[in-house]
């Protein structure tokens, strides 16, 4: 059944149960296992790992490309395999492990870990851990639904373990773009100059002999647990389609806007989908992820290409896309994550990014990873990559959250993520802060009357005047500038009782 899958027939001999193919990793390794945002994930050889380490305790080191689907890190971190996880997790059990100090967790830019792994600033990898749909005559690896760090973790391992998921299309051969940057300090540039250029491979190229191991599976990948919109969630969209309407009006951007990204998650992925019904059509997307509302812009005629990493779809969506994937192919490209998030790249493509914050301050500083500036939630992903250097950088959250109890708008934010010189708009179902070009003393104005909601605005002003009479540039009160965030640990509400 999987011999068609295996073209190269000197490898059909290293077909092994998961639970062989796991015994290559020893305790103390450094491991990098693919999968970006639930897609393209290792599905079976990583249980085996945690199953085995029941009687034979061991630690590892674990790289990905993003989160794993599956619940693979929640079954690594309740068996006590983890040792350190970066460069980002979504799992619920795992981030309470982080949090409590038991497997120390390294968040970076989703750029960067292959960047110091290439340069030896970390690593080596001893063994990669790759989901393919198939492997080519010469020993190419061809992934799945995601492509992540994936090829470089294989190119740079000293062994490797493919994983061939028979439940994943023989159609996805094709749709992979596998460049890998040429090595400093004479690095050539980056050929891309449109969301639809191919520069690469379409498998990842690695010498047949470091393939140590192939694993047979049959298991889907996890589906997106993104909820539905809501009224606020529309009305962020609604803000901000009237927002590039009026770009485009004043000859800013065209109708066709600039090429899009968007982060994970719910909020980013239902503002996206609001574009449906915008006025803009002929876009493009230059993402990491992409989403159900990918495939409703295609399906609305708005979007002509997308250009991502992984393709992390709810499961009926999934399902719809893999079955149709001949339509879909000429429209879609997967390319390794440091191309996907390259600096270069963002800037020279003029990128609008949509990201999400966990909270903002009233001067433009975003947090998307502290809870009170201590505890992880899941990382900073591919957001900064993207604010960093896109030409607009729109951050979006939802003015409350826990009821009202907490402000997603604060004086100042716990932990720094994105600092205000990288935020140029900030958007809540309250309203618009458009940031570019104003001063701090302009912005905190702005963000309190736009962004704020209601029942907090006037606790704000009293922070902002007291802050005035303090003077400086950038005035804050330092006494008082973590008081909501006191009354919540403390009353568990932000308002004062």
């Amino acid at each position: 059944m999987y011999r068609d899958r295996i073209r190269l027939k000197s490898l059909w001999g290293r077909v092994v149960s998961p639970e062989e193919a796991a015994l290559l990793i020893k305790d103390g390794m450094t491991v990098g296992m693919s999968g970006f945002t639930r897609a393209g994930d290792a599905k079976a050889v990583p249980v085996a790992l945690a199953e085995r380490a029941a009687t034979d305790p061991l630690k590892i080191t674990l790289m990905t490309g993003a989160s794993l689907g599956g619940d693979v890190d929640a079954v690594l971190a309740e068996s006590g395999v983890l040792a350190r996880r970066l460069p980002f997790q979504a799992d619920p059990k795992l981030r309470a492990a982080i949090n409590r100090g038991e497997v120390l967790f390294v968040d970076q830019h989703l750029s960067e870990t292959v960047e110091l792994l290439r340069s030896r600033q970390m690593g080596p990898i001893d063994v990669a851990v790759v989901e393919a749909v198939a492997i080519t005559e010469e020993g190419g690896i061809v992934p799945t639904t995601s492509v992540g760090n994936t090829a470089t973790f294989a190119i740079l391992a000293e062994k490797v373990i493919v994983e061939i998921n028979l439940a994943q299309p023989a159609e996805l051969e094709g749709l992979h773009d596998i460049y890998i940057p040429t090595r400093r300090p004479f690095r050539e540039p980056i050929p891309i100059v449109r969301p639809d250029s191919r520069i690469g491979l379409g498998a990842i190229p690695v010498d047949p002999a470091k393939i140590a191991a192939i694993v047979i599976t049959e298991k889907n990948d996890s589906a997106a647990a993104n909820q539905p919109g809501d009224a606020d969630t529309l009305a962020i969209a609604g803000h901000l389609t009237e927002f590039l309407g009026h770009e485009v009006a004043r000859g800013r951007l065209g109708r066709q806007l600039g090429p899009l990204q968007a982060g994970i998650g719910t909020i980013a992925n239902a503002v996206l989908q609001g574009l449906a019904d915008g006025p803009f059509s002929g876009l493009t997307m230059y993402s990491e992820v992409l989403q159900d509302s990918t495939f409703d812009l295609f399906e609305a005629g708005k979007l002509a290409f997308a250009s991502g990493s992984s393709l992390t779809l709810s499961a009926a969506r999934q399902r719809a896309v893999l079955a149709d994937l001949d339509h879909y192919k000429t429209k879609l490209v997967l390319r390794p994550q440091e191309i996907s998030n390259h600096p270069e790249i963002i800037r020279r493509l003029g990128i609008i990014g949509i990201n999400t914050a966990l909270e903002c301050d009233i001067y433009g500083n975003v947090n998307s990873t502290h809870v009170n500036g201590t505890h992880m939630m899941n990382g900073i992903g591919g957001s900064g990559d993207f604010a960093r250097n896109a030409y607009m950088s729109i951050f979006v959250t939802k003015s409350l959250a826990k009821g009202g109890a907490i402000s997603s708008v604060v004086p100042m934010v716990t932990h720094v993520d994105h600092c205000e010189h990288d935020v140029d708009v900030l958007v809540t179902e309250c309203g618009l802060a458009d940031l570019r070009g104003l001063a701090p003393r302009e912005r905190a104005g702005l963000i309190i009357d736009n962004c704020m909601h209601p029942r907090y605005r006037a606790l704000a002003r009293d922070y902002f005047a007291a802050a005035l009479k303090r003077g400086g540039q950038t005035p804050h009160v330092l006494e008082e500038a973590f008081s909501w965030h006191l009354r919540l640990r403390d009353s568990g509400s932000m308002l004062p009782a």
